[in-house]
């Protein structure tokens, strides 16, 4: 007790944070593997010893007041912080981790990322590792929602996140030869691709907030996999910004060609290692961060480095 007022405790927290992201009190309570009642009487805790309404009722839903989403966010700060706390301490006491959880962005050089994973495997064998291939906001779900120990971005870090620069990447517009854009024979403004198709990937998270500065024409063919895309391009079913080290083959072999653009032909970009939380990162996260952080130094002088 404190000033004659009791204090939340983490479990009414968490009851409240169940509640809003579960979307009622059912769900969190399955969420949670707790009764129903024992959540409803958690909120109701949390109302009576602030003083304050936690939700109110418009139409047939109970919604957040302006106070309770004030609660919501400062809980849910609470609750992620919590779990942070216990992972840190789990990480210390078992030593490295058995298994690891990595998001990297497909921009990132597949084999430079395969390297390292088979380095670490040699050292560590008996930790396993879960790879998520993400694409745009696909990472900053799998990083803000805590499903991954590390993770590899393309063109900034969510906020309140910090990062270490690995790489700089190059693409390049390109089409296939048969392509119409390469028929006009004369260097091509932004105004001649929007009359074609442009060959986009997915983004692979589900709330696709972060907006594309990748599109540039209303014809597409959206995808969801890079080497989709690349046989596509191959095919001459529309142009599209493609990083070297994926069409290194296509280009040399002239399966692809770069597109003749005044301005625009090509794209640079930074790629950056984040840890959700870097002072709970557990010693397996550290060591492929190095291996990670050790490859991209010595790529570096490549075409991943600008001039």
């Amino acid at each position: 007790m404190c000033g004659g007022r009791m204090r939340i405790s983490l479990e009414q927290w968490q009851a409240l944070v169940a509640v809003v992201e579960q979307g009622g009190y059912a769900r969190a309570a399955d969420h949670l593997n707790k009764t129903q009642s024992t959540i409803s009487y958690a909120v109701r805790q949390i109302e009576e010893r602030l003083g304050v309404g936690v939700f109110e009722v418009q139409g047939r839903k109970a919604q957040l007041t302006e106070a309770g989403q004030v609660l919501y966010r400062r809980g849910k700060s609470l609750v992620n912080e919590s779990a942070r706390l216990e992972r840190a301490a789990g990480n210390l006491a078992q030593g490295r981790e058995k298994e690891l959880r990595l998001a990297v962005e497909s921009l990132f050089p597949t084999d430079l990322l395969l390297r390292c994973l088979q380095r670490f495997a040699d050292e560590s064998p008996e930790t396993r590792i879960e790879l998520f291939e993400s694409v745009v906001g696909g990472t900053d779900e799998l990083l803000l929602g805590g499903h991954v120990d590390l993770a590899i971005f393309a063109d900034g870090v969510p906020q309140g996140y910090t990062g270490d620069v690995l790489l700089r990447y190059r693409a390049l517009a390109v089409a296939a030869p048969s392509h119409p854009l390469h028929q006009l024979q004369r260097d091509l403004s932004v105004e001649d691709l929007r009359a074609h198709r442009h060959l986009v990937i997915r983004d692979s998270g589900q709330q696709r907030q972060r907006a594309s500065v990748w599109n540039v024409a209303e014809q597409r063919l959206t995808v969801s996999h890079k080497s989709t895309s690349v046989r596509a391009a191959c095919m001459g079913l529309g142009f599209a910004w493609y990083v070297e080290d994926w069409i290194r083959d296509e280009l040399e072999s002239g399966q692809l060609l770069p597109l003749p653009m005044i301005a625009g032909a090509e794209r640079w970009g930074s790629l950056y290692l984040v840890y959700p939380d870097p002072d709970g990162a557990g010693p397996g996260a550290r060591r492929l961060g190095a291996l990670l952080k050790e490859a991209a130094a010595q790529e570096r002088g490549t075409d991943f480095q600008a001039p």
